[in-house]
């Protein structure tokens, strides 16, 4: 049929041409559609009947798609009269998916076959609701949410037609008010905001929210994004209840599917279960903090359990640092596992699995060589036909180290959906196990490891990245093969950040070329780096929820965790005075015999947060950017015409002299200071030290030239090329003297700077602060 005579086929149900054009873009819709025409005489219905077929189509799920003929005859025969029925049928029918034959009296009880709700039982029903509500309604009039009054009475008729209620509502309704008054029709008066202090700093919070929210609608072109929380996000997603992995698109359901989902439902006690299974061959980066923030979010917000599992079955690139690592960022980012656990684990139940298969000959051992079978196109193993006692011989001597490494592999019979055929299960390696010795030589691959560990630990969602969508198919399959318990395997897009590389082997390549210093070097984008930076844990939490789960692959710039970041320590990190390129200046008029005590508030917005105290003496330190000594249009601060006032002091600084080396560089100033009470208001106030630390300050700037490092029509000399020159300058700066009692990891604001954190090489002697993220968005490009 040609794709012409399919839209006129469609159209014929009540579709226009536009709508009957979309839908052929949808494969399993059209095929459904197709199908159910098929049962029905297209040219003798009415166009209520064809939508109501169109509605079947799109809802049937194909574990029910035998049912289909059985669904249409109720369609066409006037006892399914709404969309209402209609998906009460396919409930019904995916409830009892494993029952070979529908208990019609029960089905037909189900979707409320042969209910009439008459006129007068609506307008009984809604008369009874809106009673409850009468005095609110006539205090809130038309501005009343009558949907209230809608759903209680749905919930007293099930199967009347929720037009007749709607419309039976809005009679009783005018009934009672009359018609609408000016009123009634006038636009609902928006209460006026008063502006507060620090409107500087909500302007840039504002600006930052809107940059914000466009990068969000650029990623999340799916239907759950932009979520305030991660709870609140997670309790958003339409994902099934546990013991009802049934009613999940693409579920394959078997003759025992609903004793296994009964005792799985037992052990659980319907609980809600999930997995974070990362390989412990190197350290978790960014993109692993939204599968770690989806995997325990969505356990946590469904009071559920979350299982941290170290997929070890690599025992060549395993090492304990990584155990550790991986460890730490889980609960650095705010999660506890319910358990951890290992692949290794479960090898003995694994190997016998791997024998049930061989001798229910769905699997066989292959001599084919890795290269040979590698691509998507390789050709078929000699092998796959073998007897399958040689095959469960051959595996027991692959076990016992009999056949050499590279030799021999035990592959399933399946093709994936990437038409990749019969995935490798066991290979041979001779090398121990970080945790089981030398017991094996042979090891089990991801495609099946996978799905086994979940079904063992009984995980009722298995979600992963999208890459995995290929493998969905071989999961069920090797599930249902040996007649265990099948999760619900679901993907999402995985997060892709630019200007940034996170391929274990090339952060590898960056640290063996002195580009970076090691793993948490605060350029990278690994999760310890970015702790290192100091991002605080929230930060990267709310941007996971902000970029939502979808299925659609995108990539994000570093400037939206950035904003992130800045919401965070906005309101967390205390502010504080330091000075990065540090100008003497003398206050000749300094009349105190001793330095005086200045209370500088923590968070200026918030003093009742607490404060700190710093000195004031005769010599203090300003920016050596806050004077010119020839300054352009428009320049605010201290001029040797210009006066400036001290943050926090109450004084306000005249140039009185200024001093220069024999460059004719200024190295000092001489300034009057006078009482802000008395002094003309200066167009500024500046931040300054006086006493103050040495520290060394580390300034960060981004790793990369291109957006796509890794994309050779982009780069075509490498990532490696792709690297900028000075990213990473260190100053000695002088600090408020409070700084000496900061902790590794405490964060701070450097007052008109940016937000800092104490580095892990800070000692006694020498405090160290690396640069988290300046406080507007372009002040650190």
């Amino acid at each position: 049929m040609s794709t012409e005579e399919t839209v006129e086929k469609f159209k014929l149900l009540g579709l226009s041409e536009q709508k009957a054009k979309e839908t052929l873009k949808n494969a399993n819709v059209t095929k459904f559609l197709l199908a159910s025409l098929e049962e029905v005489d297209i040219q003798n219905i009415s166009s209520s009947t064809g939508l109501l077929i169109y509605h079947l189509a799109t809802k049937i799920k194909p574990q029910i798609s035998d049912k289909l003929s059985f669904i249409c005859k109720y369609i066409v025969d006037g006892k399914f009269d709404s969309t209402l029925r209609v998906d009460a049928a396919l409930e019904y029918l995916l409830s009892h998916v494993n029952e070979p034959k529908v208990d019609v009296d029960d089905f037909e009880s189900a979707c409320g076959v042969g209910v009439v709700i008459t006129p007068e039982q609506v307008e009984q029903a809604v008369e009874k609701h809106m009673a409850k509500y009468k005095q609110e309604l006539i205090e809130k009039r038309y501005r009343f949410n009558s949907g209230i009054v809608m759903q209680a009475v749905r919930a007293d008729l099930k199967w009347a037609d929720g037009k007749a209620i709607k419309n039976e509502v809005d009679v009783q309704i005018l009934d009672l008010l009359g018609p609408k008054t000016e009123a009634d029709l006038a636009p609902i008066p928006k209460a006026e905001k008063k502006p507060k202090g620090g409107d500087a700093n909500k302007k840039i919070k504002k600006e930052e929210t809107q940059s914000k929210n466009a990068s969000e609608a650029s990623v999340s072109s799916g239907e759950i994004s932009g979520a305030l929380s991660m709870p609140e996000l997670m309790k958003k997603l339409p994902f099934h209840a546990p013991g009802e992995n049934y009613k999940s698109d693409g579920y394959v359901v078997t003759p025992n599917t609903k004793r296994l989902l009964e005792e799985h439902l037992k052990i659980t006690s319907g609980k809600v279960r999930t997995r974070f299974p990362p390989e412990p061959n190197g350290i978790l980066h960014i993109g692993h903090a939204k599968a770690i923030n989806i995997n325990f979010g969505y356990a946590s917000a469904h009071d559920g359990v979350c299982f941290l599992r170290y997929d070890d079955t690599n025992p060549e690139k395993e090492e304990e640092k990584f155990f550790i690592g991986i460890k730490d960022m889980v609960e650095w980012l705010g999660y506890k596992p319910y358990k951890i656990t290992h692949s290794s684990d479960y090898f003995d139940q694994l190997y016998e699995w791997a024998v049930k298969l061989i001798t229910k000959d769905l699997a066989y051992v292959c001599h084919q060589k890795s290269e040979e079978i590698k691509g998507f196109n390789p050709p078929p193993s000699p092998w796959r036909n073998r007897p399958v006692e040689e095959s469960l011989q051959l595996f027991e001597d692959m076990k016992n180290g009999k056949i050499d490494e590279g030799e021999a592999t035990l592959r399933m019979k399946i093709t994936l959906e990437e038409g990749k055929q019969d995935p490798v299960a066991y290979r041979i390696k001779f090398k121990p196990h970080h945790r089981t010795g030398n017991k094996w030589c042979i090891y089990p691959t991801y495609d099946y490891t996978h799905c086994l560990c979940d079904s063992i630990e009984h995980i009722t969602h298995s979600l992963c990245t999208k890459e995995f969508q290929s493998r969905r198919s071989s999961y069920y399959w090797l599930c249902n093969a040996l007649d265990i318990y099948c999760p619900v395997q679901w993907e999402y897009g995985r997060l892709n950040v630019n200007y940034t590389v996170v391929s274990k082997r090339k952060i590898g390549k960056l640290i063996d070329e002195g580009i970076v210093n090691d793993w948490d070097d605060p350029r990278l984008f690994t999760l310890t780096a970015l702790r290192r930076r100091g991002v605080p844990a929230a930060a990267i939490n709310a941007f996971c929820a902000a970029l939502g789960v979808t299925g659609a692959v995108g990539a994000v710039d570093p400037s939206m965790l950035d904003a992130a970041v800045r919401d965070a320590l906005n309101a967390t990190a205390p502010r504080v005075m330091v000075v990065l390129e540090p100008l003497k200046i003398t206050i000749t008029n300094f009349e105190s015999g001793k330095p005086l005590t200045v209370k500088v508030p923590d968070f200026p917005n918030e003093p009742e947060k607490g404060s700190h105290s710093v000195v004031l003496d005769k010599v203090v330190f300003i920016e050596a950017t806050d004077f010119k000594e020839e300054p352009e249009k428009g320049y605010r601060r201290l001029t040797p015409t210009q006066s400036v006032g001290l943050r926090h002091a109450g004084y306000v600084l005249k140039v009185s002299k200024v001093i220069k080396d024999t460059t004719g560089k200024v190295t000092e100033l001489e300034c009057t200071a006078e009482s802000t009470e008395s002094a003309d208001k200066p167009k500024a106030f500046i931040h300054w030290v006086s006493q103050p630390i040495s520290v060394e300050v580390r300034l960060y700037e981004p790793l990369f030239k291109h957006k796509n490092p890794e994309d050779p029509s982009e780069v075509p000399g490498g990532f490696v090329s792709d690297c900028r020159a000075d990213t990473l300058r260190a100053v000695r700066a002088c600090a408020d003297a409070s700084l000496r009692a900061a902790r590794v990891y405490d964060k701070f604001q450097f007052e008109r700077i940016g937000f800092f954190s104490v580095d892990p090489d800070s000692s006694p002697t020498n405090m160290v602060f690396n640069r988290t993220v300046s406080l507007k968005e372009d002040a650190g490009k």
